[in-house]
């Protein structure tokens, strides 16, 4: 099936922290997110974890996969096919793919999304790609993420899906660590609330 919009997140959480508001504006549109592996700590089963971010595809409308990957062990060169492939099956207009922060599994899958992304004959081009910020990292210098795109959000609905995660809701991202660097983002934007990205590649469509 043809899809829209393809997220890829190197973890259960990332899609709400760093496009909870592009899934909400995108509800009504056909949206996957691809989730590389399931963390599962000892404070949660993992059903009930699963259970969580069934939750959330319920709330914004999009539908998803988790791999089998171990999460803190990614590898670059063993995930570069597996991204491919969920592309070449999706087929999106957009994609939006994590930054390369702090977190070990969100370099590789960052460097792993850029490789699969390249123009290839045989591969599925996709035409608008995106980075994403994980709002936590934004606390943790060095950041070199410098935004060039900006879209308006309802941060009520963003916090709302992340309280969906209940097992991740930590002292270290609260809730409000999201509005706050939300309401950062939409200044910038002359907006009330923002999320912002990182263009990679933007293609115009022919037809406008």
């Amino acid at each position: 099936m043809k899809y829209e919009t393809l997220i890829i997140a190197p973890h259960c959480d990332d899609e709400v922290l760093g496009c909870g508001g592009i899934l909400n504006n995108r509800r009504n549109d056909k949206t996957f997110v691809y989730y590389m592996g399931v963390d599962i700590f000892h404070v949660i089963r993992k059903d009930d974890r699963l259970k969580e971010v069934e939750d959330v595809s319920l709330l914004l409308n999009f539908d998803y996969r988790i791999g089998s990957n171990t999460v803190n062990s990614y590898k670059r060169e063993l995930i570069i096919n597996e991204i491919t492939d969920i592309i070449n099956e999706t087929k999106p207009e957009e994609i939006f793919i994590p930054n390369s922060s702090s977190n070990q599994d969100h370099k590789e899958v960052y460097d792993a999304c850029i490789i699969a992304l390249r123009p290839h004959d045989k591969n599925h081009f996709v035409n608008n790609v995106f980075v994403y910020e994980v709002d936590q990292y934004l606390t943790w210098m060095p950041n070199n993420f410098e935004p060039n795109y900006f879209e308006p959000i309802d941060i009520s609905i963003k916090i709302a899906a992340y309280e969906l995660h209940k097992s991740q809701n930590r002292s270290m991202r609260p809730p409000e660590l999201l509005k706050s660097f939300s309401y950062i983002r939409g200044i910038s934007s002359n907006l009330d609330y923002a999320e912002s990205f990182k263009i990679i590649r933007m293609v115009k469509n022919n037809q406008y």
